[in-house]
């Protein structure tokens, strides 16, 4: 597995396409519209070119997908985009932090994935050197995603409200890593 800078390509905005289904967005709200879609996929894009975070494509090697094959590399082709993994800024109780967020393809999930690109994804936050702290907000309900918090080394800081998307309230958990000390 390795991460790659979102690019302006189709087959990143196909990934977006492929996790828009009721089964990859049912802790999320739910499918969206192509045209809100399109705009995600610009952002993610453009992030790079700002100080406000950063978005990857997560690049499936050959190990990484179901039965040690990744989807796509079969005949030779590149391996698999596999899911997306990213951090971003956010005002959480009066200072700025990083966000982190990801969706791994059901294809690809269940073997270590998610976790390993989280992990990634802390040290490219820990290099960037801002902010100091990075949240994970996964819903109180949602196994998989507490799971890879758990597992890449964040700490449980206990339950919080939010509206995802804009007027939806949810229930979350705040995960946070600490990138350095302070």
């Amino acid at each position: 597995m390795h991460l790659e800078e979102w690019r302006h390509t189709g087959e990143y905005f196909d990934l977006l396409v492929a996790g828009n289904t009721p089964e990859m967005t049912r802790f999320l709200g739910g499918p969206e519209p192509e045209a809100k879609l399109r705009e995600r996929h610009l952002r993610y894009a453009d992030l790079a070119d700002t100080e406000a975070g950063r978005m990857f494509g997560i690049r499936a090697d050959q190990a990484d997908g179901p039965g040690g094959a990744a989807s796509g590399a079969e005949g030779g082709g590149s391996p698999a985009l596999a899911g997306s993994v990213g951090y971003w800024e956010r005002e959480w109780l009066g200072t700025t932090v990083w966000e982190a967020g990801w969706a791994v393809l059901p294809a690809f999930q269940g073997c270590g994935l998610a976790v390993a690109a989280v992990v990634a994804l802390l040290d490219h936050a820990r290099a960037d050197g801002r902010h100091r702290l990075l949240h994970a907000y996964p819903k109180v309900d949602h196994p998989a995603s507490n799971g890879v918090c758990r597992k890449a080394g964040f700490t449980l800081l206990g339950p919080a409200d939010f509206e995802y998307p804009p007027g939806n309230p949810i229930r979350c958990n705040d995960w946070q890593f600490v990138l350095r000390a302070g």
